[in-house]
């Protein structure tokens, strides 16, 4: 795992600036870094590394091919790299490597396949960019679900792009405006969506595409058409020339594997993902440092090391976060699940004043406005984790790509009763109850109201999505851009659970738990690897019918994955209630030490002063959450995760 980042046509001290990214991807890469220039200064790339696979020099970045052609800086893991090397001996691109870094074998297929073949290829995840001297191409990609980030853009004129947000700030006279309509999404949300980031003409590469743009790197503003595909098109604004690229796309292999359903048994299916889940989890062993494993006491992550444990060599190291409250603790049963598989089990029991002191420190570790309230234990059992290891395998996935939340079943459940009333009917009692009076006096039943205007089962999830209470009058007026929180009618599967799990996989995913994951583990220097997004095993799991990942009369998910784990794990241990890998913000925000930082934080002299937040709405939130009713609401997080963002980024 490493940090990379790029300066193309900089006006001005291309070292120094890259040198300073460079500096603000330590945490990313703390065992080496370096950088590279081209023979015309156009293009400088910089890296930082950590060191897991050929821990030598011959692993060190930036890195050029042996023909002299390309350069590359690069940032994940290859799984399969045996085979490729093998492709390539085999053909006779090469006849050898220097060292045993899947980064060289990965430059020199991109030389010999070119850089789609090569990406379709392998197994793993990545963000890189690739420089061709002769044709003055660069290429930026990112792994086929989003592992890895990669944001890119424009500063002062010039081309840059970087691991992490943070690095494009670093850039010396950086001015890049607040991007205000990406604001909405943010407080519907609790992060911002890619394309989008925080920031004006600075975007996220979205997962399996590949940019090429060519010197002299003119200005371009990619956006998101408000179109039925949600695809990604550029605006040409000068000269110049650039192009996205799709090379691997999860709608159409999600549509794939639903029109080629699995068609055997529930043990056969339990077999096959077993079989796929042990290889993706072998490949994922494959290491020079040490590597352990996340163990809450769910089904995803239960699975992933009872299967380690079976294809490891020796004890494998397990971690756990524990919480004092018994609603949020599910330390306890995981140390019985490491104890029935034999692991060797490290806990770690988190206090108030342990969340409050992460506090500060997720402006940073994030670098834009990002509010899921489990980025505080994920970031201290990364921690902990990476006192013992350099590598943690985790079970993020099983949800979304196994039909594990609630909220697929209850959309079915709600939609089956909605749709007895005729659309125009529904839709027209939504917009007269959404003006009524009772609505002028209640968010929550003014929010409600738009459920009736839903017209269809994936509309119904998006409008859920949405209704986050008060949201849209938190942030200044302004328009919310088009996303992809949609499933377009060319797009939809077989039946509704199949298309919001889509919908999930395509922004929830990438742009919250795996982003939450990456930035978590990076903060400490830990590399967190994922089995469950293994190309495979999630092909397989687009083929399953819902029949064999919903029990149809108790509405349990992930079935298919259950029975895996039953194999390995007595079912008394694992078939208890899920309390989620959360923590009691909502009690600990009322209690006096981080009640004083919150009323700080939204003090209506702050927001009137900083200018984007309406004091008005943000007090009342407050007060009803504080005075009236008590109910949390993830809103008063993220508008203070944005405060917090914005004070230590004015």
């Amino acid at each position: 795992m490493c940090g990379i980042a790029g300066l193309c046509g900089y006006r001005g001290d291309a070292e120094k600036n890259i040198r300073r990214m460079n500096e603000r991807l330590l945490h990313r890469g703390p065992d080496s870094g370096d950088i590279w220039n081209s023979p015309d200064d156009m293009v400088w790339l910089g890296h930082r590394r950590l060191s897991i696979r050929d821990l030598s020099s011959n692993g060190s970045q930036p890195m050029r091919s042996k023909s002299g052609k390309y350069v590359i800086v690069y940032n994940g893991e290859i799984y399969n790299t045996d085979k490729l090397s093998e492709l390539l001996i085999g053909k006779g691109y090469v006849t050898g490597f220097r060292g045993t870094s899947d980064t060289e074998v990965l430059l020199e297929a991109i030389e010999y396949l070119g850089i789609s073949e090569t990406l379709k290829f392998c197994k793993g995840m990545f963000a890189l960019a690739v420089y061709d001297l002769e044709t003055h191409e660069l290429c930026l990609a990112r792994d086929r679900i989003g592992e890895k980030p990669l944001y890119y853009g424009f500063v002062n004129g010039s081309f840059v792009f970087a691991s992490e947000i943070t690095a494009i700030r670093a850039i010396e006279g950086f001015k890049n405006r607040i991007f205000e309509e990406a604001l909405n999404l943010y407080f519907v949300h609790g992060y911002i969506p890619a394309p989008y980031t925080i920031y004006n003409d600075i975007y996220k590469l979205e997962p399996g595409t590949i940019l090429r743009i060519t010197a002299p790197f003119s200005y371009f503003r990619p956006v998101h058409e408000d179109d039925d595909e949600g695809k990604i098109t550029g605006v040409q604004r000068s000269g110049g020339e650039y192009r996205f690229e799709t090379y691997y796309d999860i709608t159409e292999v999600a549509r794939k594997g639903q029109e080629n359903l699995f068609k055997g048994t529930a043990d056969e299916a339990a077999d096959e993902l077993e079989r796929l889940l042990k290889e993706a989890i072998k490949g994922q062993l494959v290491s020079d440092v040490p590597i352990g494993a996340f163990l809450s006491a769910g089904i995803d992550s239960s699975t992933v090391v009872s299967l380690m444990q079976e294809v490891a060599e020796g004890k494998v190291k397990t971690f756990t976060i524990g919480m004092e409250d018994p609603k949020y603790n599910e330390a306890e049963i995981a140390k019985e699940i490491a104890r029935h598989l034999g692991t060797e089990h490290t806990e770690l029991y988190i206090t108030e004043a342990d969340a409050k002191a992460v506090i500060p420190k997720l402006p940073a570790i994030y670098g834009e406005p990002f509010a899921d309230s489990s980025q505080i234990p994920t970031y201290l059992v990364s921690k902990m984790t990476r006192e013992h290891v350099t590598v943690s395998l985790s079970g993020d996935g099983g949800d979304e790509l196994f039909c594990g939340y609630r909220s697929y079943e209850s959309v079915q459940r709600i939609w089956n009763k909605m749709k007895a009333i005729p659309g125009g009917v529904r839709s027209g009692a939504g917009k007269v109850l959404q003006h009524s009076r009772a609505a002028r006096r209640n968010d929550v039943f003014r929010d409600k109201t738009r459920l009736l205007q839903a017209r269809s089962p994936e509309d119904l999830y998006r409008i859920q999505f949405e209704m986050v209470p008060g949201a849209l009058n938190i942030a200044r007026e302004k328009d919310m851009p088009p996303y992809k929180l949609s499933t377009a009618e060319g797009d939809k599967l077989r039946e509704v659970n199949h298309d919001i799990m889509l919908m999930d996989m395509r922004m929830y995913h990438p742009d919250d738990i795996l982003v939450k994951v990456d930035r978590s583990g990076m903060a400490v220097s830990l590399e967190s690897r994922i089995p469950m997004l293994d190309r495979d095993v999630m092909e397989f799991a687009w083929s399953l019918p819902l029949s064999l990942l919903r029990d149809k009369n108790t509405g349990t998910g992930k079935m298919v994955l259950r029975d895996v784990l039953y194999r390995h794990v007595p079912r008394e241990l694992v078939d208890r209630p899920k309390k989620g890998f959360s923590i009691p913000v909502a009690k600990w925000l009322k209690e006096k030490e981080l009640r004083q930082w919150a009323e700080d934080m939204i003090s209506v002299e702050k927001l009137q002063r900083e200018g984007f937040l309406n004091p008005e709405a943000v007090t009342k939130v407050w007060k009803k959450f504080t005075e009236e009713d008590g109910q949390w609401q993830p809103l008063i997080w993220y508008i203070l995760m944005f405060e917090q963002w914005l004070s230590e980024n004015n």
